[in-house]
């Protein structure tokens, strides 16, 4: 934005400090001479006679008034100047960092040394900034990076199918629109979820009542065909559990969560556990599966884009590499907590907490219907 020229926050300062110092000075001077100088009189010659010296004393006191007011605004200059420049000292540091950050440098800190004031607590506020800035931009550039990556490898291969098929016309062409139909579906999926992932990040959803035990027992449904071809079994159950937001993210969410614990599973005879319930202030989903032992630093990874732990992954079903990702994202868009715990025996257990809501038409209290499938 274009600003006229001003005058300096130190200078507003100085001049206020000098002009309050001579308001000051100027009515102190005004209470002496007013209650103490104004009704002075002197002895006459005369017995008993007091004559007043008014225009003496006045003619005394002006001069001393004037150099008193003089030297108070010399002084209140100098030293509002001084004062003002060491007051809005650690506002320069603030601004010599923010100008830093403009020009592309986010890892620089402020760390504003002494006690707390109102001006640590801006320059520990903007540090913070500073460092989630931070990470936002390096998680966004590698997210970028694996896009890429991502999206350059089924173009890679679509191109390679058709210069093979170019090089050699009496290829079989059935063969050829098989594995172009599946290289393209992956590449369809993926800009799918990507699509989706921006649409989280953006919060641009409508809002509404929304019951997560209804949701889970949709998951489950939609979902029974590939656990059953996987050995997994699927058990749901827990309470009604409502919250505000989005319909179709949030059965996004729990549509990720029951494919992911159905695919990073064991190889044969599987569990997976799908429980909703309701705490004083939220409502939790929680989706526990059986699996490999995963330490605590790699279940910590787990929903970064494109993280996958190849050892878990079905190859059939391995997805694209954005489905825990877009939990977390769909997560944070509805200022939920995410957590990703390993379990004991193997496997993991992800819970997702959300703010909780009065329910909406269903009744209170209720539970929702538990189904075991297999």
């Amino acid at each position: 934005m274009d600003r006229a020229p001003g005058l300096s926050v130190r200078l507003r300062l100085t001049l206020s400090y000098a002009a309050f110092l001579m308001v000051a000075g100027a009515l102190l001077l005004a209470t002496v001479w007013v209650f103490l100088l104004r009704d002075v009189r002197v002895v006459s010659s005369r017995p008993g006679e007091f004559v007043p010296v008014r225009s003496i004393i006045l003619g005394a006191y002006a001069p001393a008034t004037a150099a008193v007011l003089v030297f108070l605004l010399v002084f209140g200059l100098l030293g509002g100047w001084m004062l003002a420049g060491r007051m809005l000292a650690p506002l320069t540091r603030i601004t010599d960092a923010t100008r830093t950050a403009m020009n592309g440098s986010l890892s620089h800190r402020i760390q504003l040394p002494g006690r707390e004031d109102e001006f640590r607590e801006l320059a520990d506020a903007f540090d913070l900034m500073l460092a989630r800035l931070e990470a936002h931009v390096a998680e966004q550039q590698r997210f970028v990076a694996n896009a890429s990556h991502e999206l350059r490898t089924p173009l890679a291969i679509s191109k390679a199918l058709l210069d093979v098929a170019r090089a050699d016309p009496d290829h079989d062409t059935g063969e050829l629109v098989d594995r172009l139909h599946a290289v393209n579906t992956r590449a369809i999926d993926l800009t799918e979820a990507l699509l989706l992932l921006s649409r989280a990040n953006q919060r641009s959803f409508t809002r509404g009542h929304v019951d997560l035990s209804l949701l889970a027992e949709e998951a489950t449904e939609t979902l029974l065909p590939l656990a059953e071809k996987h050995g997994v079994t699927l058990e749901t159950s827990g309470d009604i559990a409502p919250t505000i937001g989005s319909q179709a993210l949030l059965l996004q969410l729990t549509m990720n969560l029951v494919h992911n614990a159905i695919v990073h599973n064991l190889p044969e005879q599987g569990t997976v556990w799908v429980h909703t319930g309701v705490r004083p202030k939220t409502v939790v989903l929680t989706v526990e599966n059986t699996g490999e032992k995963l330490t605590p630093e790699l279940a910590s990874t787990l929903t970064e884009p494109f993280r996958r732990g190849t050892e878990r992954i079905h190859a059939d079903h391995a997805g694209v590499g954005l489905g825990l990702a877009i939990v977390k994202t769909i997560t944070q868009a509805h200022d939920a907590t995410l957590t990703l715990t390993p379990r004991p025996a193997g496997g993991l257990r992800i819970t997702v907490e959300l703010p909780a809501t009065a329910p909406h038409g269903r009744h209170p209290g209720g539970r929702a219907q538990h189904a075991l499938h297999k």
